[in-house]
């Protein structure tokens, strides 16, 4: 099968269109006809070798696909159309995942619509919902707004009657979040968003943080919360160490997570794969939530879509079409 092969970690440029073994299925996986996947940070800092695959998964890049069945187990049986994050293995025309990690693509979405969907939007309703317990008439700030993930927590967060503060680094990427329903649009740029977030909420905070960014945020996040707040780690844009003060975790009886959800355990995978479906699937079907697609480009293109996601100048996803 075609995929795309490192043999070296680096640049984009080390990203290479070329011949990989077909996967080879364990007991309870289906084999899937890949159509599209898409790009995550993850996936660039793999490629430059600071983000080793766990045991047991491909060594080729790319957590998300979308396409059908070739061979079925469980309920899912050929012909199916399906989508799912995986471990790895999602830049290649086949692969190979455990059943219960695949979702129905809704009728109305394209398979490169549905590429856009598994980790983003996983992603973001393990971390609001399944750990950060939002609800409705909370507030969540989260950072990097018009990003893949952010664009998913963005509308999620609406789905569940919250109120959503965003920041981002330029105009029209706060204005695509005004468009999707953020409340509160910050530029980091220009302006200190714990302010922000105090000004939008009469001084309250935010009860959710989204934190991408890491240690140069740690004390705007500490401010921004609300007593009771719980502040999510996905992404450490920024770095990862820091001076610390705990007072502010004390004082406000803060809850600090941090997860990846390409090393969260299998069992409760499949218990969130599930819980997201019953959840966001009709969503989709309506029309309520979508997909955000920055950019389109062939698998042999995988080197201008790292380039592109390492610019910073997308909103919303990257998609990588498997022809």
């Amino acid at each position: 099968m075609k995929a795309i092969l490192i043999t070296q970690p680096g640049g984009p440029e080390v990203l290479r269109y070329g011949e990989a073994p077909d996967p080879l299925p364990g007991d309870g996986d289906l084999v899937v006809r890949t159509y599209a996947s898409a790009i995550n940070r993850a996936d660039v800092m793999q490629r430059r070798g600071n983000y080793a695959p766990p045991p047991g998964a491909s060594p080729i890049l790319g957590l998300e696909l979308a396409g059908e069945v070739e061979r079925g187990a469980g309920d899912w049986k050929p012909g199916d159309r399906v989508m799912a994050v995986v471990t790895g293995g999602g830049y290649a025309e086949k692969a190979a995942f455990p059943a219960g990690m695949a979702m129905r693509i809704p009728d109305r979405l394209s398979y490169t619509e549905a590429a856009a969907i598994p980790e983003a939007f996983l992603t973001a309703y393990l971390n609001l919902f399944t750990l950060g317990r939002l609800a409705a008439g909370e507030t969540v700030l989260i950072h990097a707004g018009a990003s893949g993930v952010g664009t998913a927590a963005l509308q999620l967060a609406k789905a569940a009657g919250a109120q959503v503060c965003v920041t981002a680094g330029s105009e029209s990427k706060l204005l695509r979040c005004r468009e999707l329903g953020a409340e509160v649009t910050i530029n980091y740029q220009t302006e200190n968003f714990a302010d922000r977030v105090l000004e939008g909420t009469d001084g309250r905070g935010a009860d959710v943080v989204l934190d991408f960014v890491g240690a140069p945020y740690w004390e705007g996040n500490m401010r921004a919360l609300a007593t009771g707040g719980r502040l999510m780690f996905i992404g450490s844009l920024g770095g990862t160490r820091g001076e610390l003060d705990m007072g502010a975790i004390m004082a406000k009886s803060l809850t600090l997570a941090g997860t990846t959800l390409r090393r969260y355990p299998l069992p409760r995978k499949m218990e969130l794969v599930k819980a997201f479906a019953a959840f966001a699937l009709p969503r989709f079907e309506s029309g309520e939530l979508m997909p955000i697609i920055d950019t389109v480009l062939p698998l042999a293109e995988a080197a201008t879509a790292h380039a592109r996601m390492e610019s910073n100048a997308n909103i919303g996803k990257i998609v990588l079409k498997v022809d």
